[in-house]
């Protein structure tokens, strides 16, 4: 694949999880994906860009993952209440509802274990189904032929 221009920013975390223990990560298959890199926990962004890889990106058959880092690991947070604006507000869900639906139909939540660290969070405080991040397992998504990314 060719060579991708990746955020400064992402550099910067990608260098702290370098250290962190490594988990297996899923295999190079060749199948399109997309990786969408969620840094805000602004909740009408983060609508936008989870209903985005579920609705257009997932349910039409690309393997696609979402990167919660930055600010972003808050919206996983079980203890953290959140709400959706705009028209998905008429839905009633929740940031947490959307990760959780993004999840069951076989979506990937991946969460920064640097960013958790420095918010305070742990696996268990965040919803069911949530990935705790690693170099290995971020690289095996982003550097993946066939992989899209999205900055959102």
């Amino acid at each position: 694949m060719r060579l991708r221009v990746i955020q400064l920013a992402l550099l910067g975390i990608f260098s702290v999880l370098i250290v962190a223990a490594p988990q297996v990560g899923r295999a190079d298959d060749g199948a399109r994906g997309l990786f969408v890199n969620l840094t805000t926990d602004d909740t009408w962004s983060a609508a936008k860009a989870i209903s985005f890889a579920h609705q257009k990106s997932l349910i039409n058959g690309h393997d696609t993952a979402i990167w919660l880092n930055v600010r972003a690991v808050y919206l996983a947070d079980k203890k953290r209440p959140s709400h959706v604006h705009g028209l998905m507000a008429a839905q009633g869900t929740s940031i947490q509802d959307m990760l959780a639906a993004f999840m069951a139909d076989g979506g990937t939540v991946i969460m920064c274990a640097a960013c958790s660290k420095a918010a305070g969070l742990a696996k268990d405080d965040y919803i069911d189904g949530v990935t705790m991040g690693s170099w290995p397992v971020v690289e095996s998504w982003l550097f993946r032929d066939g992989m899209q990314t999205l900055g959102w």
